[in-house]
């Protein structure tokens, strides 16, 4: 098998090459080093890169498994690590000039958990600067395009994990997503992004440990692999205050189940946002598989109304005590809308946050009677397809404008606002074969249940299968 083909098995297929010992951790680490020597100076997907200690671990690997060693269930994969994400040893640079010369002296908590798993670091990869916005670029390393087209965006934030996947580089990589940045590069470069339920994957260390709208949680190039990451990622912690108590083993229950009679609620623009066409006729393609699949597909979609209000005061209120801090001293090194959006927050009221989360109780309560009728919400990922790496984000959808710079992305983080768990997975392509996801959401916890639909899904349809055309010509 050519090393190039080994990097785009999936990462459950790898690890079961690994344990009947067809192939060595330290081949297939190699392997995956090459891939990065090979496309990461075009991509820029991983930006702190630890070959060294890659390899140094991979032999270690390789020793336990001649010892008949009991070993973790992502013994040998390759990951990387979102540089949000501590990493103890390694440079984490949060994207911002603030940070580049800091190294951290404890590892993230969803870092911890793949490393105890089994999982092999190459290395950081690249994000917007503190994860602000779904284009990935920052004033550190530069921009990271889009592995389907050099000239598009690959989305964000955590936009250099999606292309790292997308390329063959590594097996599994972790993010956060406060409002889309696991599913927005996942659709945005033909993979697999969840966002977990709140607590499912614990956060920490942590000076929010109580915030709700941001999660974090792995990506990957099939629901399976993203499935075998939950299971590592996942349970229980007490460092983290709202750890949920289910423990990860759950997601490594088999995927398939009969979806005959399954109620979806189908909606093409929640509400009336404005999706491009080209974008809306992959979603309304995704109908027919569902129906497929047994579902009972009908047009009907919550009432979300108060979710933008909800979410923008949570997002600045949390932007505010994150970079406000940094103003003082850093402010010429920090982006406008990391700027604007602590900014939004200075006059942010108890009263305001008071009634805001009434009204998120409010909507809670609504999408449980939703999810009464339906157990799947089926919409768009994102509004758009990847659009120029030289546009930091898209001005207008159909000729309505953005109001911000996320604005562009509410199909995505009003959902964040819900608080139920969301997953991406791969639905087709545009007329000029840039990527589009399809956005599964399940009832509240029910993360299990949208790895199942989405697994179905793709099962069906088998986009995932379907390379960057700079990797496919190798």
């Amino acid at each position: 098998m050519l090393n190039e083909d080994l990097c785009f098995l999936s990462a459950t297929e790898q690890s079961k090459l690994i344990r009947s010992k067809k192939i060595s951790v330290q081949g297939l680490i190699r392997a995956h080093l090459d891939q990065v020597e090979r496309y990461n100076p075009v991509l820029n997907a991983i930006v702190t890169l630890t070959a060294d200690s890659a390899m140094a671990e991979a032999y270690a690997a390789d020793q336990q498994l001649e010892k008949n060693a009991d070993v973790g269930i992502l013994h040998g994969l390759p990951v990387a690590h979102k540089d949000l994400f501590l990493t103890k040893g390694v440079r984490t640079t949060f994207g911002s000039l603030a940070y580049q010369d800091f190294v951290p002296d404890v590892d993230s908590l969803p870092v911890e958990r793949l490393k105890k798993a089994g999982g092999i670091s190459l290395g950081k990869t690249n994000t917007p600067e503190f994860g602000a916005g779904s284009q990935t670029f920052n004033a550190v390393f530069g921009s990271t395009p889009n592995p389907y087209d050099l000239t598009k965006t690959c989305g964000g934030s955590s936009g250099g994990g999606a292309v790292a996947l997308a390329s063959g580089m590594i097996s599994i990589s972790d993010g956060t997503d406060l409002g889309g940045s696991l599913r927005n590069p996942a659709s945005f470069c033909n993979l697999v992004g969840i966002r977990p339920s709140v607590g499912r994957v614990p956060s920490w260390p942590e000076s929010l440990g109580w915030y709700t709208m941001s999660v974090p949680g792995p990506m990957a190039r099939t629901v399976q692999d993203v499935a075998l990451a939950m299971a590592a990622m996942s349970g229980p912690d007490d460092r983290s205050p709202i750890s949920l108590e289910a423990p990860g083993e759950m997601f490594l229950n088999p995927l398939a189940r009969s979806f005959k009679g399954c109620k979806i609620a189908f909606s093409a623009n929640l509400g009336g946002l404005p999706v491009e066409p080209e974008v809306a006729r992959v979603v309304e393609s995704t109908r027919a598989v569902f129906q497929g699949l047994g579902c009972e597909v009908i047009n009907d979609e919550p009432d979300i109304a108060q979710a933008d209000e909800i979410f923008m005061l949570w997002r600045a209120w949390r932007t505010e005590l994150r970079i406000t801090p940094l103003l003082k001293e850093h402010r010429a090194q920090l982006k406008d809308t990391v700027i604007w959006n602590a900014e939004q927050g200075l006059p942010i009221t108890g009263p305001q946050l008071a009634r805001a989360e009434a009204k998120r109780t409010e909507l809670y309560h609504r999408m449980r009677e939703f999810f009464k009728k339906y157990e799947f919400l089926v919409l768009p990922v994102s509004q758009v397809a990847p659009f120029s790496i030289d546009q930091e984000f898209p001005q207008e959808i159909n000729g309505v404008k953005m109001q911000h710079y996320i604005d562009w992305q509410k199909s995505a983080y009003l959902i964040s606002a819900l608080g139920n768990p969301a997953i991406s997975v791969p639905a087709g392509f545009t007329s000029t074969n840039l990527p589009v996801g399809i956005q599964i959401v399940g009832r509240h916890r029910d993360d299990f249940g949208i790895l199942q639909l989405a697994y179905a899904f793709e099962q069906k349809t088998l986009f995932s299968l379907r390379k960057p055309p700079m990797c496919s010509s190798q």
